[in-house]
C-alpha cells in the first residue's frame, strides 16, 4: 500500500486455511444432531448412504462451477461479482440484498442459537439467557474477525482441525467397539420398512443432504485475501468438498452401523446416541454436545468472515452506502459491514425473527446457483472470459447441476407454497430498491463517485 493511498484488504489466506474455510463452514451442527434429516425419507442403509454420495457429488459440481468463476474474476464478493459480471449488477444486488437482511446474517443467527442451546446442556440457561449466549458468540466472533482475517482464518483452521480429528474418531471408535451395538441393532432390523422408495421422499432426502452441505461457495468471498486465488481458491473447494463428502458418507456409515435405522430416522442427537451405545457408562455424550458446539462456533466463525467482503465489494460499485466500504487503516478489515452484520445477526437473534425469515429465503439460493452454473453455457463463448480453471464437460455437468436446483425450487414451492412464495417476494422486494437506488445516485453523485 502507498503512502496517502486507502488501507487495502491483506492477503494472507493460503490454501490450508482456504481449505478449512470451506470444510469449516459445511460441517456445522446439523450433521451430528439430525441425519434423521434424510434417514427419515429412506429407510435402507444402502438408500441413506447413496443419497449422502450424491448430495457430495452435486456440491462437488456446485463448488466447480464456483472454481471456475473464482479464477476468471479473482474478486473480493464472490457470487456477488459472478451474477453482477455474467448478467447484471441488479442481480447481484439482490445476492447481496437478501444475505444481508435474510439469508446470511439468518444463518449466522441459526447457527449461534445451536451453539447457545448446547452450551445449555452444561449451565442452565433460560430462553433470554441462551439468546444473550447467541448474541455474546456473534459479537466474540465479529470482534476476531475485525481484528484481522489472519487471525480469523488461523482460529477457522484451529477449530476444523479439531472437529474433523473428532469425526474421524467418532468413525473409527464406531467401527472398533461398536460391535455389541450392532448386533443389537441388527435384532431390531425385521421391523424396518423395504417398501421401494418413492421419487418424492428420494427427492426430500437429496433436498435434505445438499443443505447439509451448504457454504461451500463462501471462501469465494475472500478472493482479494486470498494468496494466489486462481489457484487458491479452485483447489481449497475441490478439496474441501471432498473431504466432508468421505467424511459425511463415513459418519452416516457409522451411524448406522451402531444405531438401528429407526433411531437414527428419529433422533435428534444422534452422535450423542451412537457415544451413548458403543461406551455406556461414561461421559462420551457429554464429550459429544461440546463437539457440536466446537462445530457450531467454527462454522459461524466462517460464515462471519464471508459476508462482510460482499458488502465492501456492492459499496465499491456504488451499490450501498460508501460508510460500508471502509477498509480498517490497522487490522486491514471491512470493518464497518462486519459491524453492520454482527448488529443486525444480534437483532434477529433478540427479536427471535431469524428462524421465521431464514426458513422462508434459503431455498432461494439454488435459484442464484442455478443461474451460476447454466452461465458458463454463455461465458465459454464471451469474448474475454478467460477462467485459469475450466470445468470439465460442463455441458453435462452444468445441466445435471441445474436440473438438480430446479427440482429443489420446484419442490420447495410445491410442498410449502406459501412459505416460498413469502421468501421468493423478500428477496425481489431488493429490486425497486435496486432501481431507487441507482436512479438516485445518477442523479445527485458526481461522474464518477
Amino acid at each position: 500500500m502507498t503512502e496517502g493511498a486507502p488501507p487495502e484488504l491483506r492477503r494472507s489466506i493460503g490454501l490450508g486455511r482456504a481449505t478449512a474455510i470451506v470444510v469449516g463452514i459445511i460441517i456445522g451442527a446439523s450433521i451430528f444432531v439430525q441425519p434423521s434429516a434424510v434417514t427419515g425419507h429412506v429407510q435402507s442403509t444402502g438408500g441413506v448412504i447413496l443419497v449422502w454420495l450424491v448430495s457430495g457429488l452435486l456440491t462437488v459440481i456446485g463448488a466447480l462451477v464456483v472454481a471456475e468463476l473464482s479464477s476468471a474474476w479473482p474478486q473480493t464478493g464472490g457470487v456477488y461479482v459472478f451474477l453482477r459480471n455474467a448478467y447484471s449488477p441488479a442481480l447481484g444486488f439482490l445476492w447481496g440484498w437478501a444475505m444481508f437482511w435474510t439469508m446470511h446474517t439468518g444463518i449466522v443467527a441459526a447457527i449461534v442459537m445451536v451453539f447457545a442451546r448446547y452450551v445449555g446442556a452444561f449451565v442452565h440457561l433460560s430462553d433470554a439467557g441462551t439468546r444473550a449466549v447467541a448474541i455474546a458468540a456473534v459479537l466474540a466472533l465479529s470482534a476476531i474477525n475485525y481484528l484481522g482475517v489472519r487471525l480469523a482464518a488461523a482460529v477457522q483452521a484451529a477449530v476444523t482441525l479439531v472437529k474433523v480429528a473428532a469425526i474421524v474418531l467418532i468413525i473409527v471408535v464406531a467401527a472398533l467397539l461398536g460391535g455389541p451395538a450392532h448386533a443389537a441393532a441388527s435384532a431390531t432390523a425385521s421391523g424396518v420398512s423395504t417398501a421401494p422408495v418413492s421419487p418424492a421422499a428420494l427427492v426430500a432426502a437429496l433436498i435434505a443432504g445438499l443443505f447439509a452441505f451448504g457454504g461451500w461457495h463462501m471462501v469465494s468471498y475472500s478472493a482479494e485475501e486470498t494468496i494466489n486465488p486462481t489457484r487458491t481458491i479452485p483447489r481449497a473447494l475441490l478439496l474441501g468438498t471432498f473431504t466432508v463428502t468421505l467424511l459425511y458418507v463415513a459418519l452416516n456409515a457409522a451411524y448406522l452401523y451402531v444405531l438401528p435405522i429407526s433411531t437414527v430416522s428419529t433422533s435428534t442427537r444422534v452422535a450423542a446416541d451412537l457415544a451413548a451405545a458403543v461406551l455406556p457408562g461414561t461421559s462420551a455424550a457429554q464429550w459429544v454436545s461440546a463437539l457440536v458446539m466446537l462445530s457450531a462456533f467454527g462454522a459461524a466463525n466462517g460464515v462471519i468472515l464471508a459476508g462482510p467482503r460482499v458488502y465492501l465489494a456492492m459499496a465499491d460499485d456504488g451499490l450501498l452506502f460508501k460508510w460500508f466500504a471502509q477498509v480498517h487503516p490497522v487490522y486491514r478489515t471491512p470493518s464497518r459491514a462486519i459491524v453492520a452484520q454482527a448488529v443486525w445477526a444480534c437483532v434477529l437473534i433478540g427479536t427471535n425473527t431469524f428462524r421465521a425469515l431464514f426458513t422462508r429465503v434459503v431455498y432461494t439460493e439454488w435459484i442464484f446457483f442455478a443461474l451460476l452454473a447454466a452461465a458458463l453455457y454463455v461465458l465459454r463463448r464471451r469474448p474475454g472470459y478467460a477462467p485459469a480453471y475450466q470445468l470439465p464437460a460442463y455441458r453435462y455437468l452444468v445441466a445435471v447441476f441445474v436440473v438438480s436446483s430446479a427440482t429443489i425450487i420446484i419442490t420447495q414451492v410445491a410442498t410449502e407454497p406459501a412459505e416460498s412464495i413469502t421468501g421468493l417476494l423478500l428477496v425481489l422486494s431488493g429490486l425497486p430498491v435496486y432501481f431507487a437506488w441507482t436512479r438516485w445516485t445518477s442523479r445527485h453523485l458526481p461522474s464518477g463517485a
